[in-house]
């Protein structure tokens, strides 16, 4: 994660909005792993950029958490696919 009031993709001070990296049946997991990252409103929601419309972005930000899961836990690519279902990296 990082820092309120940081977005996590552009850096930019100012207001931020909570992003699940994994959601859908995956959201409440993915909160309680702490893989939520502060995005400006730009960067989580808007078109064409913004991750909710951008699959490249959106990728990104599923390998980062996937290998911060991955490192925090000690944990396999094969125990990740357990959890969460896929593999991003």
């Amino acid at each position: 994660g990082n820092d309120k009031g940081v977005c996590f993709l552009c850096g930019k001070w100012t207001a931020t909005e909570n992003h699940h990296i994994f959601e859908g049946e995956k959201r409440k997991k993915s909160d309680k792993d702490g893989l939520t990252v502060f995005l400006c409103h730009y960067c989580h929601n808007e078109s064409p950029n913004g991750v909710h419309f951008n699959r490249e972005f959106d990728i990104h930000l599923k390998q980062i958490g996937q290998k911060a899961w991955m490192d925090y836990y000690g944990k396999t690519v094969e125990d990740f696919i357990r959890e969460y279902g896929k593999n991003y990296l």
